[in-house]
């Protein structure tokens, strides 16, 4: 099949949104950087390598050729499989935030289940193309695939992670809506989904907690409302142009850790609505080149392929940005391509290179 040059308008997206974010890591951080670790440089600096990194996976990645993981779809399951394993034990996996996500890889934390979201993408896309005739069949087609998500589902709610389970589950709903499930199986599929939230919320009542914050945030302002709060009080003064760039006051330890979930809080703070519609309208290119990547390849593979990676980015910005605002409770979820995180960075940057080599074997692909 001819190769063309790739889509260059998400490269560069990329490349611009990704250093905007690293920009925005060490204005949000420095002042409590300098107060841990009296190095205001240390997340720009841990950011920037997994940024270097990132990058050049990305292009290695987009080297290579997409259908090379149509034949090492099982294998990289498997491999995402045991990593969600292997983390729950402990003495191998690490707990920071409450939560055993991590393996411990020098000063740096690895997360496994950011992995096992593109392993699944990728063993899906597999799933759907060799099943296209008997996805139509709900208990045959449907059911299988349901079950190896619910199961990586089990396995990252068991850490727990909450917010990249959402995502994961979320990413292949929508791929099997794009290989033609009837509407009314989602409706079905939603019922049962709130179920099964009333019985995470019993098992662990700190969800609950979570739930009645965001309706009422006010309720413990000091406690579980607090970081909610303290995201307002940074959005509502940024005004049309912001308190400019470094001059934000929920940074100085208002906001807590505010490099990571909520580092659009202190973009709206500091550049105001200007710059968050910037990043949004960065984030909408981004989307939109991924989907027209998807609708102009004819080979089904890399279609489902580039849908359930434009997906996964969709959703898990949507999520971050609904979280920042109080639309939805506080997930844990990183805004992809600005928060600081090395694995959701690397992770990102991997799938981004996947997309951008498929976009290199489009006939019709869109200028």
């Amino acid at each position: 099949m001819k190769q063309n040059s790739g889509d260059l308008i998400l490269l560069l997206s990329i490349i611009i949104i990704s250093l905007f974010g690293l920009l925005m890591i060490y204005s949000s951080s420095a002042i409590w950087a300098e107060y841990k670790f009296d190095d205001p440089f240390k997340y720009f600096k841990a950011q920037g390598l997994f940024l270097i990194t990132g990058y050049i996976l990305m292009y290695i990645v987009s080297k290579i050729y997409y259908k090379n993981y149509l034949d090492k779809a099982n294998i990289i399951l498997l491999i995402c499989f045991v990593l969600l394993i292997l983390v729950l034990i402990p003495g191998i996996g690490t707990i920071r935030n409450g939560s055993r996500s991590w393996f411990g890889v020098g000063g740096f934390g690895i997360q496994p289940s950011e992995f096992a979201k593109l392993g699944l993408i990728i063993f899906t896309a597999k799933y759907l193309t060799k099943n296209e005739k008997l996805i139509k069949n709900i208990k045959k087609g449907v059911f299988p695939i349901l079950g190896i998500t619910l199961l990586f589902f089990g396995l990252i709610m068991l850490q727990p992670d909450f917010g990249t389970g959402v995502i994961l589950v979320m990413s292949i709903i929508g791929l099997l809506y794009i290989a033609g499930i009837k509407f009314s199986f989602f409706t079905k599929l939603a019922i049962v989904g709130l179920v099964g939230m009333v019985g995470l919320i019993i098992a662990a009542p700190y969800r609950l907690q979570r739930i009645i914050t965001f309706i009422n945030p006010w309720a413990d302002p000091l406690g579980s409302g607090f970081q909610t709060i303290q995201s307002l009080f940074a959005i509502g003064p940024g005004g049309l142009l912001g308190l400019g760039l470094g001059n934000s006051i929920q940074k100085h330890f208002y906001l807590p850790e505010p490099q990571t979930d909520f580092i659009f809080s202190i973009i709206a703070e500091e550049l105001g609505f200007l710059g968050a519609l910037t990043i949004g309208c960065l984030f909408i290119l981004i989307i939109i080149r991924g989907y027209s990547i998807a609708m102009n390849t004819t080979d089904v593979f890399a279609k489902y392929l580039a849908f359930g990676i434009t997906f996964q980015v969709t959703f898990q910005a949507a999520l971050n940005l609904m979280v920042v605002v109080g639309l939805v409770p506080v997930t844990g979820i990183t805004l992809p391509f600005i928060s600081y995180g090395g694995s959701s960075l690397l992770i990102t940057l991997i799938a981004m290179g996947i997309l951008l080599n498929i976009s290199k074997y489009q006939e019709n692909r869109l200028k």
